[in-house]
């Protein structure tokens, strides 16, 4: 009898313990994360330059790790690359070739854009509800938490993987004169374009890189976030398995 009870007073303790997880901690979780991805999302405001309100250009030097093969500078204004300057030392004869990007076209980074639609999605489901609601049940909370991280994990993933960009798809956005040739698909060693008259073969690929501290904080906040969240699932689930059903 007294075992009985002793577990039916450990059960009320549980039962009151997870009462108050969601109608407190889960609300300060989510004020919280609202917080974090607010500041997440003022990243994406663009900066102006003050000049009829234009948005303001950021230049970044283009670095490449272990050679210096190629060196550049590129011209970031919001989510659009609007100049690049880039040189290309030969390998075989060390002779510097210098590209620069065409000054009536912009290259729109729809990476950029994309974690911007997918960080504010995750706001909205964060807010989409009254002041004074309370969730009744924990799967309710699993569920809101599955929905804001695959939009964290789809923000946070269209920034650490940039979309790459075939020669085909190079030739016919207009930001070069040349024209893919041979059926290449990929701008991949062996791959074949034309440039004027001149038909040519890739034979290198060199890859560069930039730093855009303000994208690097966006995710900071997309990490801290996803902790966050994953951290608010496990304390549901360690609650979830001191019944033998989900006390959902």
């Amino acid at each position: 009898m007294a075992a009985a009870m002793a577990i039916q007073g450990e059960r009320a303790v549980l039962e009151e313990e997870f009462k108050w997880l969601l109608q407190e901690e889960v609300h300060a979780v989510l004020r919280q994360l609202q917080d974090i991805l607010k500041e997440a999302s003022h990243r994406f405001a663009l900066p102006t330059s003050g000049s009829g309100g234009a948005v303001k250009q950021e230049n970044f030097v283009l670095s490449t790790s272990g050679t210096d093969q190629v060196k550049g500078v590129m011209t970031l204004q919001g989510d659009a690359l609007c100049q690049a300057d880039v040189t290309l030392k030969m390998p075989r004869n060390n002779q510097l070739l210098h590209f620069a990007f065409r000054e009536d076209k912009q290259w729109k980074l729809q990476q950029i854009q994309d974690a911007r639609n997918h960080v504010n999605q995750a706001i909205y489901l964060l807010m989409n509800r009254d002041v004074n609601y309370q969730f009744k049940t924990g799967l309710e909370v699993l569920k809101l938490m599955d929905a804001v991280m695959l939009q964290l994990s789809r923000a946070r993933n269209r920034l650490t993987t940039p979309a790459t960009l075939t020669l085909p798809e190079i030739a016919s956005s207009g930001l070069t004169n040349f024209k893919p040739a041979g059926g290449s698909v990929l701008h991949n060693p062996g791959a074949m374009f034309e440039f004027g008259s001149q038909r040519y073969e890739v034979s290198h690929v060199h890859k560069v890189e930039c730093v855009v501290p303000w994208l690097n904080d966006a995710l900071v906040f997309f990490t801290v976030s996803l902790q966050l969240c994953q951290q608010l699932k496990d304390k549901i689930s360690v609650f979830s398995s001191y019944w033998n059903y989900k006390p959902y």
